[in-house]
């Protein structure tokens, strides 16, 4: 039976959960925190020499957290957690005097599970154990790192068993000479040379064609380690494995010169267009039919072609070259990507690039691409991309915290089924890294002014998705496989899509506001009632971002900000508050008692309502003049939305209780109130709205929105009742 102090010194997998949670919505390092407590800080008063006890503990919490209610009982586990120091695989007492805990502790297992580059890692936690300043660290004190590096390693799942030793080996091999100390060069230089321990600090980027991007794994069916060729073994994540390979080792088997990764850009312009051999890698087969002579591989016996997924062979030689397979139209092989010098890539900036037609589904164009696999490199190398005729690779953002970190997985299954250097992780720079593969003029706040204007797909994450729905991709991805998914890009359509400046003058400056989320309007704006339910329910998430961790979760508080909304009516009356012109023409509200005015560019809002409803031409109704402003009632029964019109539709809602109305079908659509090419609304006091989503607090102020310009969207083909997402 474990005893108290074991359970102490322990956490739940699911406080490992939430602490996640916490980390991952906040904006802090804990380098720049743990400053704050040393003397002459902001809150030096809550430390104790080198420790903080429990009260300065929970401070440092919600100071690095920076949430203003950290839950006590977590709080308390917590500390109980770092009071004990793991020593030579046992769980022993080590308290500081006065029952506190080490700061620097505390400091080095955080930084670990914090994004950021592993250099400044392996830095940071040298000088935070480094107390005396003399650039040398004794073995105890490296012993302490590698302790909280173990933690670390056991909040990720990873089985420490098999870690221990492999960062036991690098300690040797950095005290070569047995002088018990370590300078930083050396602690450094021995940390970049340690595959595992660079996955456990956060490496995600690569500086030189061909090697792996790692990621500890658990595999659910008998794996073996493509360097030693034996089994991996383990409760938890038993080895590492390469996103874009799939090859897959032992922890400590990383270290011992595995087979490169795929080469990802050809090194000279001779091999441009040269379609080659397959890029093997030694693979599981599981016994797998062999593509040449049919008979089935035996175990690591076999090797698979990195750019055909399934393709798996025992013979090499006589093979025709490589086209790519099923998913050539959207792969950028290696082929097609050259590596220039410096010099050269010099020359490339000064050239001027002829403008064609470029789709990120239908053409690719002559562009300019960094190294995305390590944008922040200062020694990255420059690559050019090469028109390749009939093919039509795509460039893929992901923003891996959409869907409940269901954006990391689609993200890792993207830099597999393509060539890595083709998808970008938003959190990495935003979307800016891949707009420089597009010849652009100058950046500004609308991302890129692209001289092209490839077509769009949007693969719905998270909630709400209503532009996803109006183009037929879904109401929310549920895991399907994406290959299926880039069959249905090659066969969609190209649409227009009107794009609308949005302009919010306040009728006093100096009146605080929160800020305006956008200058453009893709989907919808809107006043009242709805974006005061997505307020609070934005405020809420910030304040607790625990609490909002899966899709199931966000629908009930949504529902509960929308039931007890109906009780406040904070939004009655809003006729009084507001005044609305379209193309100058006033409209009249006095005879409707509403709660929300939707302004719509696509039919879709509130996560799949249509509020302007279905369409039915009556025969005593004349045809609808193609006009700037519509506000007559009985001409707007007849009018449709089209996203491509360059008209936006006006919708009145009555409450709470109509919008649940429509949303379930109930009710078949709000109060039509205009169709119009431009509209001003003027407020008179502070009212919650929303722009895609995105709502925030605006004093009084004059708003006016007019027509920018059109992106192009891919629209998907109408599918079956059984296709792959589903709608709300």
């Amino acid at each position: 039976m474990a005893s108290s102090d074991d359970t102490e010194a322990s956490l739940t997998p699911v406080d490992f959960i939430q602490l996640q949670h916490y980390m991952e919505y906040s904006t802090l390092r804990v380098k720049d925190v743990i400053k704050e407590f040393q003397p002459r800080g902001r809150l030096a008063q809550h430390s104790f020499g080198e420790c903080v006890d429990a009260a300065g503990f929970c401070v440092f919490l919600k100071t690095y957290l920076e949430v203003d209610d950290f839950p006590t009982d977590f709080c308390q586990r917590l500390f109980h957690y770092f009071q004990h120091v793991e020593q030579d695989g046992t769980t022993k007492s080590s308290l500081p005097k006065g029952g506190g805990v080490f700061l620097r502790d505390v400091s080095c297992y955080f930084s670990v599970l914090e994004d950021g580059q592993p250099r400044d890692k392996l830095e940071f936690t040298f000088k935070l154990y480094d107390k005396d300043g003399n650039g040398l660290l004794d073995s105890s004190e490296v012993d302490r790192i590698i302790t909280q590096m173990m933690r670390a390693a056991d909040y990720l799942g990873w089985d420490v068993t098999e870690l221990r030793p492999v960062l036991k080996d690098m300690m040797t091999a950095i005290d070569a000479d047995d002088s018990g100390t370590v300078t930083l060069e050396e602690w450094v230089k021995g940390g970049m040379n340690n595959v595992p321990l660079l996955v456990l600090l956060g490496l995600k980027m690569i500086d030189r064609d061909g090697q792996h991007i790692w990621r500890m794994k658990h595999f659910n069916r008998p794996t073996y380690c493509s360097v030693c060729q034996s089994m991996l073994l383990g409760l938890g994540k038993q080895g590492l494995c390469c996103t874009c390979c799939k090859y897959t080792v032992h922890s400590q088997c990383a270290n011992k010169n595995p087979e490169l990764c795929a080469r990802t850009f050809v090194r000279s312009k001779s091999e441009i267009g040269v379609r080659t051999a397959h890029d093997w890698i030694r693979a599981d087969c599981n016994s797998t039919k062999c593509q040449v002579c049919h008979r089935k591989i035996k175990t690591l016996a076999g090797r698979r072609c990195v750019w055909l997924v399934d393709y798996f062979c025992c013979l090499f030689s006589g093979l025709s070259s490589c086209d790519c397979g099923p998913l050539r139209d959207h792969i950028l092989p290696p082929w097609t990507i050259c590596h220039h010098s410096a010099e050269i890539f010099k020359e490339l900036l000064t050239e001027r690039h002829q403008s064609k037609s470029v789709s990120v589904a239908k053409a690719m164009i002559p562009g300019k691409l960094p190294n995305t696999l390590d944008p922040n490199n200062l020694s990255c190398i420059f690559l050019q991309i090469v028109p390749i005729p009939g093919v039509h690779p795509l460039l893929v953002f992901v923003n891996p915290k959409s869907g409940g970190k269901q954006g990391e997985r689609v993200l890792r299954k993207f830099q597999y089924l393509l060539n890595p250097r083709q998808v970008y992780n938003l959190s990495n720079g935003g979307p800016g890294p891949g707009y420089s593969t597009l010849p652009t003029t100058t950046a500004r706040s609308d991302k890129a002014d692209l001289q092209v204007h490839p077509p769009v797909a949007v693969l719905p994450l998270g909630t709400g998705n209503d532009l996803a729905r109006c183009l037929r991709w879904g109401g929310g991805y549920e895991g399907s496989d994406l290959r299926e998914i880039l069959k249905e890009i090659e066969a969609s359509e190209l649409v227009p899509m009107d794009r609308w400046s949005i302009q919010v003058i306040p009728e006093d400056p100096r009146e605080a506001g929160d800020p305006v989320p956008y200058e453009i309007i893709n989907n919808y704006f809107s006043v009242g009632v709805d974006a005061s339910i997505a307020h609070r329910f934005h405020s809420m998430r910030e304040k607790h971002p625990q609490r909002f961790n899966s899709r199931t979760k966000n629908k009930l508080w949504y529902f509960e900000f929308a039931t007890s909304e109906t009780l406040s009516a904070s939004c009655k009356k809003l006729k009084d508050c507001l005044t609305i012109e379209c193309c100058g023409r006033h409209l009249d509200l006095s005879s409707m008692s509403l709660e929300a005015i939707a302004v719509l560019n696509i039919p879709s809002i509130h996560g799949g309502s249509n509020l302007w409803g279905e369409s039915k031409k009556s025969d005593g109704v004349p045809e609808v003049e193609n006009s700037e402003v519509i506000t007559d009632p009985e001409l707007l029964k007849a009018i449709s939305q089209d996203m491509s019109d360059k008209r936006l539709e006006v919708v009145g809602l009555e409450g709470v209780i109509e919008m649940g109305q429509i949303y379930t079908g109930l009710k078949s659509a709000g109060h039509r109130l205009a169709q119009t090419s431009q509209i001003t609304i003027r407020t008179i006091k502070a009212l919650p709205m929303q722009i895609d989503g995105e709502p925030w607090m605006q004093p009084p102020c004059t708003i006016h929105i007019t027509h920018k310009n059109q992106a192009n969207m891919l629209m998907a083909a109408p599918t079956k009742a059984s296709g792959f997402f589903h709608l709300k």
